[in-house]
């Protein structure tokens, strides 16, 4: 059985005050979570504050993007290197917005996988489709290239695929149970032929406006092994509350 993983994406939210306070509310809040791994992807500012607060609990730390070199003249970046040594165990590639903004290719999301692996950090690993590229029906097309391209020549090992349906991101839609399950279950095909023994074992989290109402229902369905979170995510309360949902018997 895969171990349920629930990981928060803050974006550019939270100065490190702000994020000490987040984790003095939130900690409590999740001690008992045993079963259920928890992640956490404060901005760069505040990782070396989360780091010292959250030693010696059950919460992990990830970074919101990676440079694809281990160190060179590329201003404002930051390396795979820096991010293992403040106490990084994950980092998000690939996440629609950085696709959208910074017009991050498969290509590049590949470098960055290869390098973030190379030196010791998990990734998590975002696709999805727009909204124009669903209405013409070509959310699989999509789907397939991302995760065939993103995903060439990494091994499977602690691989971790977010289905992010860029229509449903910060914009109070959610994907109904159906759609995602379809998605999700469309991702596993593609990561069975990549990964023919390892495919069962990965795990496929769901985002795109995951709040405490909807995360019993999503979790529910067979191939949705957690939650990739934004707003919801912004409040100790709100996420404790994500974390600890029912858990289907």
């Amino acid at each position: 059985m895969r171990t349920p993983f629930i990981s928060a994406n803050w974006k550019m939210n939270k100065t490190v005050d702000e994020t000490v306070t987040f984790f003095k509310e939130f900690i409590p809040l999740v001690n008992d979570a045993k079963d259920v791994d928890i992640v956490i992807a404060p901005p760069f500012t505040s990782l070396q504050a989360a780091a010292s607060i959250i030693k010696g609990t059950n919460i992990s730390l990830a970074a919101q993007n990676v440079h694809f070199q281990e160190k060179g003249a590329y201003t404002g970046e930051i390396s795979p290197v820096m991010l293992s040594e403040i106490g990084c165990s994950f980092v998000i590639i690939g996440h629609s917005e950085r696709r959208q903004y910074f017009f991050e290719t498969d290509e590049m999301v590949n470098k960055k996988i290869q390098t973030a692996r190379k030196y010791g950090l998990d990734v998590i690993v975002c696709v999805g489709e727009s909204l124009q590229e669903r209405e013409a029906g070509k959310t699989f097309e999509v789907l397939k290239r991302q995760v065939v391209s993103g995903l060439k020549d990494i091994p499977s090992d602690s691989l971790v695929i977010a289905y992010e349906p860029i229509w449903a991101i910060g914009t109070g839609k959610t994907a109904t149970t159906e759609q995602a399950q379809e998605a999700h279950n469309f991702i596993r095909d593609q990561l069975s032929a990549l990964y023919p023994e390892a495919s069962k074992e990965i795990r496929i989290l769901y985002g795109g406006s995951v709040t405490p109402d909807n995360i019993d229902a999503l979790m529910a369905c067979p191939d949705v092994d957690g939650a990739l979170v934004g707003g919801a995510s912004l409040k100790a309360e709100s996420f404790a509350k994500i974390v600890n949902f029912k858990r289907s018997l």
